[in-house]
């Protein structure tokens, strides 16, 4: 589905990305790690398109998709979710989550302002597939009250729903358990387990090693913008680079 090849990006001369290259299968759950500065949210804002590539290509599908801007590439099924949570304040639950699907409107600005059928109509399937993306991960009964009061672990699944509304091939998941208690680690990684099986393919940055080699089918690893290893959890759990880079010496054990 998709494929990074020699994507580098440099800020003031140091580079946050340099010549990193992956491919993600169809349905695949990558788990991305690293220690801090190692380009892991760099890569994901480059597919994403808030952020372009100095060089390198992106693929997604095998359509080039690299000097696409961000909701181009929303529309042909990329979703990110960024670390912490967004909200928009003074809106429902319901409300923020339906921001999400404005990738999938077709009716236009002038059908909107005349409130033409056409746009009623694409206004009632969004409220409907946001409440649908909210039943996904739990929230149905929190659709109608103020956003800002949701504690951040429903802020967490909310920001998911939102994701989920624009019905992505593609999401991509950047430290999405950041500053959650462990319980709250533990649901959230029992749903993007779920969202797996169901066949969505997803790219996940987390600092909770143990939460990604749970989860992940294959694991690539950065240090300095670099990658340094790519493979199955178990793999990476024996990989002398890895362990030195990041893992710790008793990783291996």
């Amino acid at each position: 589905m998709l494929e990074v090849d020699r994507l580098s990006r440099a800020f003031g001369g140091v580079y946050a990305a340099r010549d990193v290259s992956l491919a993600v299968a169809d349905g695949e759950l990558r788990g991305v790690i690293g220690p801090n500065g190692a380009g892991k949210s760099t890569l994901f804002t480059m597919i994403s398109g808030h952020l372009h590539p100095h060089s390198g290509r992106i693929t997604l599908d095998g359509q080039h998709i690299d000097r696409l801007p961000p909701h181009r590439r929303a529309q042909l099924g990329i979703a990110i979710v960024f670390q912490g949570a967004r909200i928009f304040p003074g809106m429902s639950v319901l409300a923020n989550v339906a921001v999400g699907a404005t990738a999938r409107t077709r009716a236009g600005a002038a059908s909107a302002v005349l409130r033409l059928p056409r746009h009623r109509r694409e206004e009632r399937q969004i409220f409907a597939a946001a409440y649908e993306a909210l039943a996904q991960v739990g929230l149905a009964d929190w659709a109608d009250r103020d956003a800002e009061q949701l504690p951040l672990g429903q802020q967490r699944r909310l920001q998911l729903a939102r994701a989920l509304t624009a019905q992505p091939k593609l999401l991509l998941l950047d430290e999405p358990a950041s500053g959650l208690r462990a319980n709250e680690r533990r649901d959230l990684a029992q749903l993007i387990r779920q969202l797996h099986r169901g066949g969505m393919t997803i790219m996940l940055i987390e600092h909770d090693v143990s939460m990604v080699t749970s989860l992940a089918d294959r694991i690539t690893v950065l240090d300095l913008g670099e990658v340094i290893a790519d493979g199955t959890p178990d793999e990476i759990r024996r990989n002398p680079r890895v362990i030195s880079a990041y893992l710790g010496k008793g990783a291996a054990a």
